[in-house]
């Protein structure tokens, strides 16, 4: 098999673990873990991953003016980003998870043309347009009486916050991985991710019953540090080493559908008018919002 070949699994194998997560993810929360507890543990497991194979990399020393940018891709990347996202799953539902996480190429086009100075052309426009009033209708009209999911508006903003901070750790980030190694970089940002997030989530960490949780559960949570974090990470890295990043980047389009199916596969969510015309919206803008415009000859 050639490592074009495996460069398409390892992608779609990233972005179906990325999609059951939605689903496998909420189905411990809040009665056996909660969703800053779950970050914590999450971050601690990542940060031993990758500082016990940092060895494979090279030996990097951080520069001292570089410090300010890990703390804040660190930040971005694995504290808002990843409290906002278990949160709003604990709120509201794997479907509106699955849409709404996809608004973060829009989120970082909008971020480019901010601090970057990028042109926005008219594809892009629109499309930022369309994803933002399918985000908006999820928010807005998207409300349904669960058990499972007690406040789905703000959950849904919260998936919001989720996709704007992972924007913006993208753009801070994207300088530093053109500098240091990925394990170098993953290993301190996690190390960081770890200390600032020990005092939100340690209470909830306390408060588990781990002699009462079940054994599905003790599974859901390596599931999370080990799949959804770990190797996702490292399958994406080597995806970027035989794929274009246009070829990646349209392993997103496939995250809701996967996210959805295995929701509705299982039981755990339903469809509506609403979710089907939001996701059509979101999808549509971020389709337009990413394509490359034709340069004139």
């Amino acid at each position: 098999m050639s490592k074009r070949t495996l460069a398409f699994l390892a992608a779609l194998a990233a972005t179906t673990i990325y999609a059951i997560n939605h689903t496998v993810a909420k189905g411990v929360m809040p009665d056996h873990i909660k969703p800053f507890g779950f970050i914590l543990l999450r971050v601690i497991g990542v940060a031993a991953l990758f500082w016990s194979i940092s060895f494979l990399g090279p030996k990097e020393k951080i520069d001292r003016k570089d410090w300010g940018r890990i703390v804040l891709a660190s930040l971005l990347g694995m504290v808002v980003n990843m409290l906002a996202y278990f949160k709003g799953l604990e709120l509201s539902t794997p479907i509106n998870s699955s849409v709404l996480m996809t608004i973060s190429p829009i989120v970082v086009i909008v971020l480019s043309a901010l601090y970057l100075k990028e042109r926005i052309t008219l594809n892009k426009g629109l499309g930022i347009a369309l994803g933002f009033i399918g985000a908006l209708a999820l928010v807005l009209f998207g409300a349904e009486l669960r058990q499972d999911a007690p406040n789905i508006p703000f959950g849904n903003i919260l998936f919001i916050v989720n996709a704007t901070a992972y924007g913006g750790y993208l753009i801070v980030a994207k300088t530093l991985l053109a500098k240091y190694h990925p394990f170098t970089l993953m290993r301190w940002l996690f190390l960081i991710a770890v200390v600032i997030n020990i005092p939100i989530g340690l209470p909830q960490v306390l408060e588990i019953k781990w002699s009462t949780m079940p054994l599905w559960a003790y599974g859901t949570i390596a599931f999370v540090i080990i799949c959804t974090t770990f190797m996702t990470y490292l399958f994406n890295i080597f995806a970027m080493t035989q794929l274009k990043a246009s070829t990646i980047g349209a392993f997103i389009y496939l995250q809701p559908l996967f996210g959805i199916l295995f929701a509705l596969l299982t039981g755990k969510d339903s469809l509506t008018a609403v979710k089907i015309g939001a996701a059509a919206l979101v999808l549509l803008g971020v389709y337009l919002a990413s394509k490359r415009s034709k340069s004139n000859p």
